[in-house]
């Protein structure tokens, strides 16, 4: 191989979930996370598409992992 083509890399983007299409992450030189996506936007994502292991054995993490949450009533209310 010529030194040229060692020094080429490929910018190849990978292959990604539909869904995050046009994400990108980056560290700035202060070492600040940067992102294109608001980070409500990522954890939403994350709870649609990864199971936590550490909540399975609630009862209600089927309502957590579909984004409803239980409205508790207030008190004195029944």
């Amino acid at each position: 191989m010529a030194k040229s083509d060692k020094n080429e890399k490929k910018k190849d983007k990978p292959t990604v979930n539909p869904d995050l299409e046009g994400f990108n992450i980056e560290i700035d030189s202060f070492g600040e996370i940067k992102t294109t996506y608001n980070i409500d936007d990522i954890n939403d994502f994350l709870n649609k598409n990864v199971e936590d292991k550490k909540l399975e054995e609630r009862d209600d993490y089927d309502e957590l992992k579909s984004g409803k949450k239980k409205q508790n009533p207030k008190e004195g209310e029944e």
